[in-house]
């Protein structure tokens, strides 16, 4: 998978324009907030803010961090998607535990060589299982999603149904 097809998949996910109060990002276009908007020279009103600048944010700031393109191919969206959601160090890291090597979030001659030797498919499953491991143990939400969602769940605030499609029996009794 390369950067056009990986943006395109992802972008699907991250939707239009959205201001909520209670979001401590504030204004928000194309999963872009608009701190991180005014970070990489954009001036102007999220509404306006144009896709094109948004994924020229994405490339850099994530595809680009993780190396994506130095990844096995299986591998990569994953990677992507990870480096959007909690960062590219913490995307770095469990790619490096799925390949076996140190995860100092450092991409070096150690983790490429690891990464060329390593079945993309059997990366992905140990990628995806790390990460889902962390995101069952730090699944805070910081607004509900609709009334009858929380309804179903212990603890308001709190995402449960999601995570119990990917998490363990041992993450479930922890949520």
């Amino acid at each position: 998978m390369n950067f056009d097809t990986a943006f395109e998949r992802l972008i699907g996910h991250e939707g239009g324009y959205v201001d909520h109060p209670k979001d401590p990002g504030g204004a928000t276009r194309f999963g872009v907030t608009v701190h991180v908007a005014r970070a990489h020279g954009y001036t102007g009103h999220m509404r306006d803010f144009p896709l094109d600048f948004a994924k020229q944010i994405y490339r850099k700031t994530y595809w680009d961090a993780v190396r994506a393109d130095d990844c096995p191919a299986a591998l990569r969206f994953d990677l992507f998607d990870a480096a959007v959601n909690s960062g590219p160090l913490q995307a770095i890291k469990w790619m490096q535990r799925a390949v076996g090597v140190t995860d100092d979030g450092k991409i070096g001659p150690k983790t490429l060589l690891a990464l060329k030797m390593t079945d993309g498919a059997a990366a992905v499953a140990k990628f995806n299982g790390h990460s889902r491991a962390m995101a069952a143990g730090s699944a805070l939400t910081w607004y509900s999603v609709s009334d009858s969602f929380l309804s179903n769940s212990r603890r308001p605030g709190r995402f449960r149904m999601p995570l119990m499609a990917t998490a363990s029996c041992n993450e479930r009794s922890r949520l």
